[in-house]
């Protein structure tokens, strides 16, 4: 079972946007399966860091596309953007100084994190220029 299936509602409309978003889903997916079977630390590091190279990445893309069309959201959408980088900065380092990790909260806060941005301001995004 995957922690994160993908839902239309993730969709913005934009191919590269919505191949970037099931990319992303893949990768917190596979890093969910690999500490169900107690992937050690130096695993859950990398791939939360091949997480935040993809999802800063990603968000590049978003905020080009936003300019490009002139989006009213702009702020805000780059705001979040920059929030969830930040905490997951912050979550990697935290893996890193504790030299352990919880698995089910880490997967939750990623679930979290990232369906609640695809649900809230990325469907704001397509309502707005799809």
């Amino acid at each position: 079972m995957s922690l994160i299936e993908w839902k239309e509602e993730f969709s913005v409309g934009v191919e590269s946007v919505d191949t970037e978003h099931r990319e992303m889903i893949a990768l917190i997916n596979e890093l969910d399966g690999a500490m169900r079977h107690d992937a050690d630390c130096a695993t859950v590091i990398r791939t939360l860091g091949e997480i935040y190279a993809r999802i800063s990445a990603h968000f590049a893309l978003e905020e080009k596309i936003m300019r490009d069309t002139a989006y009213a959201g702009f702020a805000a959408h780059k705001a979040d953007h920059e929030r969830l980088l930040d905490h997951l900065l912050d979550t990697i380092d935290g893996v890193e100084e504790a030299g352990r990790y919880d698995r089910e909260a880490l997967s939750a806060l990623l679930d979290r994190w990232f369906s609640d941005h695809f649900r809230t301001h990325d469907a704001e995004l397509h309502r707005r220029i799809g």
